[in-house]
């Protein structure tokens, strides 16, 4: 699954092409990966410049781009270290956005579920009070490429987190939406984990119908009932996988 997918969610601006964001959406991926893990020193400049082919100056550059979001800490005379990963900015999209492509790590993908499991049935009552015919027809034409896509496992996927986003969009409220980040992050890479076969996705789609007919009769409390019992069903299905 490409992190593309999550820019593509957010309709935020991809990285631009310039070698220092490159340079650092590689060494990111590199970071979230565990392939540098914390409290460790990476190359110096040095031999990053000669290992990328790139000038000191591109390094340099891209560096900074990573103490900006809390995962390096650069000290003269002793060299870059990757921060823990408690003083990450854990919602900036790039961050986010590598973890797609990483191998997931369960008690990353615990907490993500956790952020879901809060805030999305709250998600899917407001929806049912608030909506309005655009909010339903985003709705129900997820639900369509859903069944469309039941074929395909990363067309599926996208068109479920597609089915979430219209749902959280129809709730409403801005600080919600704010955190879409998180709950698209938790949805690309724990339904990559738990829809690898493409035979179990047409499971799935009557209970996410079910949830669009609450909606759409403006029953938010069962509305947010049925979507806690989705995810519910979504986070035991994912414990039951082995990450190893």
């Amino acid at each position: 699954m490409s992190e593309l997918v999550y820019y593509d969610l957010k309709r935020a601006t991809t990285m631009a092409p310039s070698l220092s964001v490159q340079i650092a959406r590689e060494l990111g991926r590199r970071i979230v990966a565990g392939t540098f893990e914390p409290d460790t020193l990476i190359d110096d400049e040095n031999a990053l410049s000669e290992r990328y082919q790139v000038s000191r100056v591109v390094i340099r550059d891209a560096v900074k781009i990573l103490v900006g979001k809390g995962m390096l800490d650069v000290r003269r005379g002793i060299g870059t270290k990757v921060r823990p990963r408690s003083q990450w900015i854990l919602l900036d999209d790039d961050v986010l956005a590598w973890h797609i492509t990483a191998s997931p790590k369960p008690e990353f993908l615990n907490q993500l579920m956790d952020i879901r499991l809060s805030f999305e049935p709250k998600a899917s009552r407001w929806a049912a009070e608030r909506a309005t015919p655009e909010d339903l027809k985003a709705i129900e034409s997820a639900i369509i490429g859903m069944e469309e896509e039941k074929g395909s496992v990363e067309n599926f996927i996208i068109a479920d987190a597609l089915f979430h986003k219209a749902v959280l969009h129809a709730a409403h409220n801005e600080f919600l939406t704010a955190m879409e980040g998180v709950i698209y992050s938790a949805l690309l890479v724990s339904i990559r984990i738990t829809n690898q076969d493409p035979r179990e996705n047409a499971s799935s789609i009557p209970y996410h119908r079910k949830v669009y007919e609450a909606i759409l009769a403006g029953d938010g409390d069962l509305a947010e009932s049925l979507t806690g019992q989705l995810l519910g069903d979504a986070n035991d299905r994912l414990k039951d996988k082995d990450f190893k």
